[in-house]
């Protein structure tokens, strides 16, 4: 006999639970997520998130790596859908710092240092860490700027933008110009 919190009657039982963790994350920081929480989120029992996480950082790793794949899609997508390598660059980056803004959540849980090591990813994230650093390395690189150091730079850019933005420093219109003015004065002419 079982009930609807039974979690072998679930279906995706560790899809639910990503998904519960990813709603509750869009209004509360990973570190006030729990797996208890997380089970009553996706309406299952307490001890049903234990059949698919070892720990609550197991959790959190899931859940940075869901959301690096959702910022490593919308970077991606904003840098194609741009005609020019200007464009890409200014898109791509553009789009970093619209994430952090609008899910600011996800971003920090991407970049805590504590739930993705820096230096030791996860397999599931190592691909993504480097599919972002490829897409704004080759943003950059077909506009002029192809020094890793510009690549470097260049993230470091959007990534404190973004993480001034988020956290109210100023607007994220503001962020969004100020990374494309930076970018023109970077690369001078206006026709690239």
């Amino acid at each position: 006999m079982s009930s609807s919190k039974d979690g072998y009657h679930h279906g995706d039982l560790a899809r639910a639970l990503e998904d519960a963790a990813m709603q509750l994350l869009e209004r509360m920081p990973a570190a006030e997520i729990s797996l208890r929480e997380v089970a009553r989120a996706a309406n299952v029992s307490h001890n049903a998130p234990y059949h698919h996480f070892a720990d609550r950082l197991g959790l959190l790793k899931a859940i940075a790596e869901r959301s690096m794949a959702d910022l490593l899609e919308q970077v991606r997508a904003a840098s194609v859908a741009a005609d020019t390598p200007r464009g890409r660059l200014i898109e791509g980056g553009s789009a970093y710092i619209r994430f952090a803004v609008e899910h600011p959540h996800a971003f920090d849980a991407v970049y805590d240092p504590t739930v993705c090591v820096p230096g030791s990813p996860t397999a599931t994230m190592a691909p993504l860490i480097q599919g972002l650093e490829d897409a704004l390395a080759e943003a950059a690189s077909a506009a002029g700027l192809d020094t890793p150091a510009d690549g470097l730079a260049l993230w470091g850019l959007i990534h404190g933008l973004g993480t001034l933005a988020a956290a109210g420093h100023f607007t994220l219109d503001d962020a969004v110009a100020a990374h494309a003015a930076t970018v023109d004065r970077l690369l001078g002419e206006p026709n690239l």
